[in-house]
């Protein structure tokens, strides 16, 4: 079973391959995916890792506080997405 790893305070310069590499060194990679912003396209300094549980375990324990970029990371089991509120003002 795979987990979902939430990687925030990233360098807005990251790319996924250096995400994927850095991750890489505690197991399998399965997908990396980094959030930009819908209008900018610009990065929004996080994203997501998705690894087999162990290897994700080993990554979290491993990862989070570590310097990229002059920024320490925040790596963390994602939580689900909670649903949306409509905004409609109303």
């Amino acid at each position: 079973m795979n987990k979902r790893i939430y990687v925030g305070n990233l360098p807005y310069t990251a790319n996924e391959d250096e995400l994927r590499e850095l991750f890489s060194q505690h197991g399998e990679v399965v997908s990396v995916s980094l959030v930009t912003d819908r209008e900018t396209g610009r990065p929004r300094g996080f994203g997501f890792v998705e690894m087999p549980a162990g290897d994700a375990d080993d990554a979290i324990s491993a990862l989070d506080g570590k310097d990229m970029g002059g920024r320490a990371l925040r790596v963390n089991e994602a939580r689900p997405r909670e649903p949306r509120r409509d905004s409609g003002g109303w």
